[in-house]
């Protein structure tokens, strides 16, 4: 699929997004929001939906992506984000939306749909994940340490011996470091490390080494330590206190079994108190959305809830 349009959107403060629509005007709205924060949608992101069905909205989040100013964590906050979900709502004249999005994606969407409920007509989300200290602890340091041991011991190594008893806060301090060669490094080890945890078989497992400087430094490692550094910018366990604002809202939550870096005991808590959801554990999948059977079942939510609003 490609856009039939894209603009550059001014959301204030000196951001500008990238904004583009996929499908037909005329069609059943939905918005995408990518994961990260920071990694940009992507271009196989549009083959979640239907293009003879939708009018899918796909933006990329401030600093993200080929949005404005490119890394800017100047006002950038889960509540800046809600926001220019809502102004690009607007911009378009959409009154309510099928929403969708993984991991940082369900988070984002998550915290729109409670404060703004009833602009969202169905949720689909991938790879819970609450925004809480508990989740990134267990994703960056316990899951590892669990499961790919060998994996976390290179992390943990690549840092000087005076920093390897907090390796996470050693991380963090390096990736929000303004200086290149000080970040740089960590955001090559972080990214890659992510990336062998988003995947039940990867081929690549291998760490660089605080030593190499990246030649493209990867994004999101860098906007995941602002966010994760600001607890994600939410008040301890609000999108679970908060889950009863969801009621009335149907969705359906596809989660991979052996996701270490959002394991399912998070959309476990979240369907308890969110009796509108279904939730569809895929088992032999890791936490990547191009994990065997993954995508199959969210193009399936999208078009189940697309059917639904169309018949409405």
């Amino acid at each position: 699929h490609r856009p039939f349009d894209a603009v550059m959107l001014d959301v204030g403060e000196g951001h500008w997004l990238y904004v583009e629509e996929v499908g037909r005007k005329d069609g059943v709205p939905t918005l995408y929001l990518h994961g990260g924060p920071g990694s940009g949608s992507q271009h196989a992101h549009r083959a979640l939906f239907d293009p003879n069905r939708n009018h899918a909205i796909l933006f990329d989040q401030r600093g993200a992506g080929r949005s404005h100013p490119h890394l800017c964590r100047d006002a950038n906050t889960t509540a800046h984000q809600i926001a220019d979900i809502e102004r690009i709502r607007e911009f378009y004249g959409i009154e309510k939306w099928i929403v969708t999005g993984g991991s940082w994606g369900s988070t984002l969407a998550l915290a729109y749909a409670q404060a703004n409920p009833t602009r969202v007509t169905a949720l689909v989300l991938r790879a819970i994940f609450l925004g809480t200290t508990r989740e990134v602890e267990w994703a960056f340091l316990e899951a590892p340490r669990n499961f790919r041991p060998e994996l976390y011991q290179a992390f943990i190594s690549a840092l000087p011996e005076n920093e390897r008893a907090d390796p996470l806060a050693a991380y963090l301090r390096r990736l929000n470091d303004p200086d290149p060669d000080v970040h740089a490094p960590a955001a090559g080890i972080w990214s890659r490390y992510e990336r062998v945890l988003s995947l039940l078989e990867p081929s690549e497992v291998q760490l660089p080494n605080l030593s190499d400087k990246p030649s493209r430094i990867p994004p999101t490692a860098l906007m995941e330590a602002h966010y994760i550094a600001e607890r994600f910018f939410l008040a301890d366990n609000e999108l679970l206190t908060n889950a009863h604002r969801l009621a009335g809202i149907p969705g359906v939550i596809v989660q991979g079994r052996y996701d270490l870096l959002c394991p399912p005991r998070s959309a476990h808590d979240l369907c308890q108190r969110w009796p509108d959801c279904r939730l569809q554990i895929i088992d032999r999948a890791g936490h990547d959305i191009t994990e065997p059977g993954v995508l199959d079942k969210l193009q399936a939510a999208v078009a189940e809830f697309t059917e639904t609003a169309t018949t409405a």
